[in-house]
C-alpha cells in the first residue's frame, strides 16, 4: 500500500465514522478501498453501522463493501447491525447475501443479540435471511433462551418470542444445565412468554 493510499483509505473510514456521505462518494470514486481496515480492524462499511449513517452504509453496501469483514473484536457489518437493530442497514445488506456462518465473540449470530435487546424491525428482517432460529452460542443459549434469560418479559421481547416461535425456534431446546426456555420463563415470572412457549410445544 502506498503512503498515498492508505491516506485515502483512512480518509474514507474517517468519513464513513462521521456519516459525510459525500465525501464518502468521492473516496470511492477516486480509488479508496471499501475494504480497508483501521487498527481495530474495522472497515467504513463497520463504523457507519456503528453510528447508524443509513445513507453512508447504502452508499458503501452499492458500491460493493462486503458485509462480512470482520474486526479485531470478531464483529463484522452484519453481527454488529443485527445485535445494534439497524434495520434499514439490515435491509439494505440482505441482497449482499451476507456470511451466516460467522460467529461474533460469544459464538452467536445476528439474531441472538437482536433478540436479547427486543430490535423487532431488525428480528424481522433477520428472519428472511435464512439465518439459523435454533444456533447455539457459546454460553449454550439459543435466541429464544436469550429473550427469556436477558429479556424483562415486556411487550417487545414478547414480539420478538413471537416472531421466532412462528420461525420454527425449537422451544424445548434447554441450556447446557437442561432447564428449559418455559422453565427459565415461568421462573421469571414471564407469563406472557411461557404462554407463547406452551403454545408452541414448549415443556
Amino acid at each position: 500500500m502506498t503512503t498515498a493510499a492508505g491516506a485515502m483509505e483512512s480518509a474514507l473510514i474517517d468519513a464513513a465514522a462521521a456519516g459525510r456521505t459525500e465525501e464518502v462518494t468521492r473516496l470511492i470514486a477516486t480509488g479508496a478501498s471499501l475494504e480497508a481496515q483501521d487498527s481495530q480492524g474495522r472497515s467504513a462499511l463497520l463504523l457507519a453501522v456503528a453510528e447508524n449513517h443509513v445513507a453512508v452504509a447504502r452508499t458503501l453496501l452499492d458500491a460493493g463493501a462486503s458485509p462480512n469483514t470482520q474486526a479485531a473484536n470478531r464483529d463484522t457489518p452484519w453481527l454488529l447491525a443485527g445485535a445494534s437493530g439497524r434495520a434499514e442497514i439490515i435491509a439494505a445488506m440482505l441482497p449482499r447475501k451476507p456470511d451466516l456462518t460467522i460467529r461474533n465473540r460469544y459464538g452467536g449470530n445476528a439474531l441472538i443479540p437482536a433478540c436479547e435487546r427486543a430490535h423487532v424491525e431488525a428480528v424481522k428482517l433477520l428472519l428472511t435471511s435464512g439465518i439459523d432460529v435454533d444456533h447455539v452460542n457459546d454460553l449454550g443459549w439459543t435466541c429464544l433462551l436469550e429473550i427469556v434469560i436477558l429479556g424483562d418479559g415486556g411487550p417487545r421481547h414478547q414480539e420478538v418470542a413471537k416472531l421466532v416461535l412462528a420461525a420454527g425456534a425449537n422451544p424445548g431446546l434447554a441450556d447446557r444445565d437442561g432447564v428449559t426456555p418455559l422453565a427459565h420463563a415461568r421462573q421469571r415470572g414471564q407469563h406472557a412468554i411461557a404462554r407463547l412457549i406452551e403454545q408452541a410445544g414448549g415443556r
